[in-house]
């Protein structure tokens, strides 16, 4: 049996999904120090709550994906068919971020009624 990822690991598979082209570039765009970003990703430093946030906005994700707090990934099968050449793992990506603010917004009470 496979283990869950670190936020580590989190935070390398969104780099990679996000297509940024290196560890320095996602760390600019993030706003982080290198040498910082660098340990962050090597697991030695915890990552504090600003600073998962910059590198969320920086790879598209969602802080409950980094954070492996995601309630809603490991509950969605996503079945989808693109028609204007959209790749197929960003289109699910931007269906789990909708269905992660959904979920949030639900728990606190902010719905659309009926």
């Amino acid at each position: 049996m496979r283990s869950a990822p670190s936020t580590a690991g989190r935070i390398e598979q969104a780099w990679l999904a996000a297509g940024i082209k290196s560890h320095r570039q996602l760390a600019e765009r993030a706003g982080i120090s290198q040498p910082t970003f660098s340990r962050i990703r090597a697991g030695t430093r915890a990552a504090k709550a600003n600073e998962l946030v910059a590198i969320a906005v920086a790879t598209g994700c969602t802080l409950a994906e980094l954070t492996g707090a995601s309630t809603v990934a490991a509950r969605v099968q996503c079945a989808a068919r693109s028609t204007n050449g959209a790749e197929m793992d960003r289109v699910c990506r931007q269906l789990w971020h909708f269905l992660e603010l959904d979920a949030y917004l639900e728990d606190r009470g902010i719905g659309l009624g009926a």
